[in-house]
């Protein structure tokens, strides 16, 4: 009987590992790191290539807008709302990042679990450590003044400890922020994140917005890149 049972399991093993192959695959993008590409920001949807000084270049920033709209999902009140049935906010995902809960769209979170992934790995030296005490991502209303759309409202916008990395270029109070009085001989002296950080997130499509050269927003990332080639093929 022994015998009988352990050359059914023999026979079974393979069968049994042949099928797994065959079931669909369950996705977890906030807790399962699974690889991402190396991507850059797409370039018209960095906000200083449709501004002019304070004004917004109509054309490009429309060609921004659309694109956001079409990827992620319309924002009440905002253009191009026709061309997307769905709202933003109902791809929301909770996810945690750094041990800290996050609200995110859901086609990001897996860049955001590479970037994790990579801080853990790469930035250890003591002038790289980091530890984010708090954490914002998607949002219901416009921080923008005038015809601006935030990224926030897409779900693809994240802020790293405003207290700590302040917006310079930002309306009151944040110019008066320690952090950016003084001359600096770059934005990185104005921000507690190491640099380290800051490459980490560019490397997987995401902007840091303390590189625009009106606002400096140092707590900022938003993810420019293509969502649809996050993940490998």
């Amino acid at each position: 009987m022994r015998s009988s049972r352990t050359k059914l399991v023999a026979l079974l093993c393979p069968l049994l590992a042949s099928l797994a192959l065959l079931l669909p695959t369950v996705k977890n993008a906030e807790a399962d790191y699974r690889g991402c590409r190396y991507q850059k920001p797409q370039a018209f949807l960095i906000r200083k290539n449709f501004m002019i000084g304070k004004q917004l270049d109509g054309k490009k920033a429309n060609q921004a807008i659309r694109y956001r709209v079409e990827r992620y999902g319309r924002v009440e009140g905002a253009p191009y709302e026709h061309l997307n049935e769905k709202t933003a906010y109902s791809h929301a995902k909770s996810m945690h990042f750094m041990g800290l809960p996050l609200l995110v769209h859901e086609k990001i979170a897996p860049a955001l679990a590479c970037v994790e992934r990579r801080l853990k790995k790469d930035c250890t030296k003591s002038d790289e450590r980091y530890r984010a005490r708090a954490i914002g991502g998607f949002r219901t209303e416009n921080s923008y003044r005038g015809a601006e759309v935030s990224n926030h409202l897409f779900g693809i916008a994240i802020d790293i400890d405003p207290n700590r990395n302040p917006c310079c270029g930002c309306v009151a109070p944040w110019p008066e922020h320690k952090a950016c009085q003084g001359s600096a001989a770059s934005v990185f002296e104005r921000t507690e994140l190491p640099r380290c950080w800051i490459d980490t997130f560019e490397r997987y499509g995401f902007y840091w917005l303390g590189r625009d050269p009106q606002l400096r927003d140092t707590m900022h990332f938003e993810f420019l890149g293509d969502p649809d080639r996050i993940l490998p093929d």
